[in-house]
């Protein structure tokens, strides 16, 4: 498969690089790096290594997403989603997951807790302004548009 963009990447971990799981597939699976597994109780969270570290082009931004077959099926999901790995970024990728289930969950060394999506960064200038423009939706926001 050739690629867009090429990242250097250090693993530390042992475990296989991050990688499409299809041809389709936007995101490429992380694994944990673990010495020993973390038990996640109902509602906690914690911060886990990949073993990982990146130097992404600048222009790029690395997003840590969740996955959704660990979200339905075990209830762990991350938070702060998406994350953000900036360009000038180089230390460890770590990814903060929770448990949302109502059981304890554990997360073993190799395990795949996330993707990561290659996002192209545009930069914004801001314009100081007395007004801006009035538009249908104006001030509407958070349901405005109602429950169906």
């Amino acid at each position: 498969m050739s690629s867009n963009i090429s990242i250097k990447v250090i693993n530390q971990s042992g475990n296989p690089l991050p990688e499409y799981a299809t041809t389709g597939a936007s995101g490429m699976d992380v694994r944990a790096f673990l010495s020993s597994p973390v038990v996640l109780q109902p509602l906690e969270r914690a911060l886990i290594p990949t073993g990982l570290f990146m130097e992404i082009p600048e222009g790029f931004e690395v997003q840590v997403r969740p996955r959704s077959g660990l979200a339905v099926k075990q209830g762990i999901t991350c938070l702060n989603t998406p994350g953000t790995i900036d360009s000038d970024y180089r230390g460890e990728v770590k990814v903060i997951l929770i448990n949302l289930s109502n059981e304890t969950q554990t997360v073993n060394n190799g395990d795949r807790i996330a993707q990561l999506v290659v996002q192209k960064v545009e930069k914004a200038g801001w314009i100081p302004a007395e007004s801006i423009n009035v538009t249908v939706r104006n001030e509407g926001g958070f349901g405005h548009t109602g429950k169906n």
